[in-house]
């Protein structure tokens, strides 16, 4: 597909997400600050306890219908530009803010409490109100879109660091294989080296994104490789759904795991034995699970390969504490468990 075709006219911009129960909870905490603010306020006649009452009602109820309109709009929002954002979010408060200032003094004026004030007074009082906390509120997404883009920044530096650690093993175990394999079988060695170009063209662009598809392309033509050089004491035991998950990863996420694997523990045993790679798709996340045989290895000098911390490492600069890896020993064989949300931005197809 033409990238330039379904390109977005405007970079899209790491806007807030209000629509979850943590950020709900601070839009509420906010809303109850300003209605203190307001009832607590000098040189009003009313008790201050009941106008608190009041003003908490209403100002919930426009903090509650603004941030779920903006969460509705939000997709759209982030293909904006930024001054179009800050107007949209502007209007939209407005919008709501006057919705709910007409239906209030409908219902005070009913109950006689806003008798001595006119409509148009009261509604471009809570206008006005609005205006401030929407500016300020736009200085606050903009405070967290330059932090985003800060931890953004450093982590793609993390992540280029930690996979500048991960891409010279396998890559020099392959280009070993591919070596031996030209000296008996002519026509596996070109396929090899087919293999073998895959992972350095991915290796080049490690840390990017790709599909989890591609990545299990990776990983079968790393497994490809390993098998050409140990043969027999080698098994391979996939099972993956008929239909395979639209989710974004970063490039070799899954080969570090298996070489893990074949370097502690097909290498480690005398007789060899099988890995097992099992994918299983649910509504919020993939689980991949990889089984390998369990052989403590002997000669601490042999505990070179790749990290479990370093890959742990990986997935927190990129998914955050959605994703989770963690290692057990279940029935004799050594598991990794990988876990991948699905609720992320890029990951909802």
């Amino acid at each position: 597909m033409n990238r330039a075709a379904t390109a977005t006219p405007y970079p899209v911009y790491p806007l807030p997400d209000l629509c979850h129960g943590r950020m709900v909870l601070r839009v509420l905490v906010l809303a109850q600050a300003v209605a203190i603010l307001l009832a607590f306020a000098p040189g009003t006649m009313e008790s201050p306890w009941q106008r608190l009452g009041l003003i908490s009602l209403f100002v919930h109820w426009i903090a509650l219908l603004s941030g779920y309109s903006y969460c509705k709009l939000r997709p759209a929002l982030s293909r904006q530009r930024p001054l179009t954002i800050a107007a949209s979010c502007l209007l939209l408060l407005f919008f709501t803010t006057f919705v709910i200032s007409c239906l209030a003094w409908l219902w005070l004026h009913d109950a006689g409490v806003l008798l001595s004030q006119s409509f148009l007074h009261f509604v471009l009082a809570n206008l006005m109100i609005a205006l401030v906390v929407g500016l300020m509120a736009i200085q606050l997404g903009l405070m967290h879109a330059e932090r985003n883009q800060q931890l953004a920044a450093q982590s793609r530096a993390e992540l280029g660091a930690l996979q500048a650690r991960i891409q010279p093993h396998f890559l020099f175990n392959s280009l070993n294989t591919a070596a031996e394999l030209t000296q008996h079988d002519s026509q596996a060695a070109e396929q090899a080296l087919l293999n073998l170009a895959d992972l350095f063209r991915a290796a080049m662009h490690a840390g990017e994104q790709i599909s989890l598809a591609d990545e299990l392309t990776l990983a079968r033509q790393y497994l490809s490789l390993e098998q050409w050089r140990l043969g027999e004491r080698m098994k391979q035991n996939w099972q993956l759904p008929a239909s395979m998950p639209k989710l974004q990863v970063p490039a070799l996420t899954i080969q570090p795991l298996l070489e893990n694997a074949v370097r502690h523990g097909i290498e480690s045993c005398q007789y060899g034995g099988s890995i097992d790679i099992e994918l299983i798709n649910s509504s919020q996340s993939v689980t991949i699970l990889i089984s390998n045989p369990f052989a403590p290895a002997l000669d601490k000098s042999r505990s070179n390969g790749v990290a479990l911390v370093n890959i742990r490492q990986r997935l927190q600069l990129y998914f955050g504490d959605s994703a989770s890896l963690n290692r057990s020993i279940v029935d004799g064989k050594f598991r990794v468990k990988l876990v991948l949300p699905k609720n992320l931005a890029g990951n909802n197809g």
